[in-house]
């Protein structure tokens, strides 16, 4: 007996194959974070080390404490731009010491509390849809049954 080395999406793309002449069937799949997560880095060591480290600095980073000592040092710099008294250099201390070091934290955490919300609607939609696909599979035997029924019935008729 051999292991079946294919990944879930390459098996639920041989079994999407296999039914697509058969109307009415369909094998629901919840895609998880997991499987994003080897498309994006691979399923190697390598690749699950590189999707924790960023993970888990995209976490630090991504806080609004980050975003209040990213602050705090950039506005350590303000005094020293204010003292050449260039308008060259406070653009500059702007632009490169506050807005990048401050909107980079804020910027991730609205991502992450959008990311969240949608995984959230992700994970009720994939529940509905599962719910439907249930409904329809009794629905198609039903209807199945109901074929039999008027099949017998003509054969009683002739």
């Amino acid at each position: 007996m051999t292991a079946d080395t294919r990944t879930d999406a390459q098996r639920h793309e041989a079994t999407i194959a296999t039914i697509k002449t058969s109307p009415g069937q369909h094998v629901p799949r919840h895609v998880k974070r997991a499987e994003i997560r080897d498309a994006v880095h691979g399923a190697g060591t390598l690749g699950r080390f590189n999707a924790r480290v960023a993970v888990r600095i995209t976490k630090i980073v991504g806080t609004m404490y980050c975003a209040y000592a990213f602050t705090f040092i950039a506005l350590v710099a303000l005094p020293a731009a204010i003292e050449q008294g260039s308008p060259t250099v406070l653009v500059n201390w702007l632009s490169s010491n506050f807005l990048q070091l401050v909107l980079l934290p804020i910027i991730l955490v609205g991502q992450n509390v959008i990311s969240t919300a949608q995984d959230v609607r992700a994970e009720a939609d994939h529940e509905t849809l599962t719910a439907l696909h249930e409904m329809a599979k009794q629905q198609i035997e039903i209807l199945e049954g109901q074929n039999r029924i008027l099949d017998l019935l003509k054969e009683k008729a002739a």
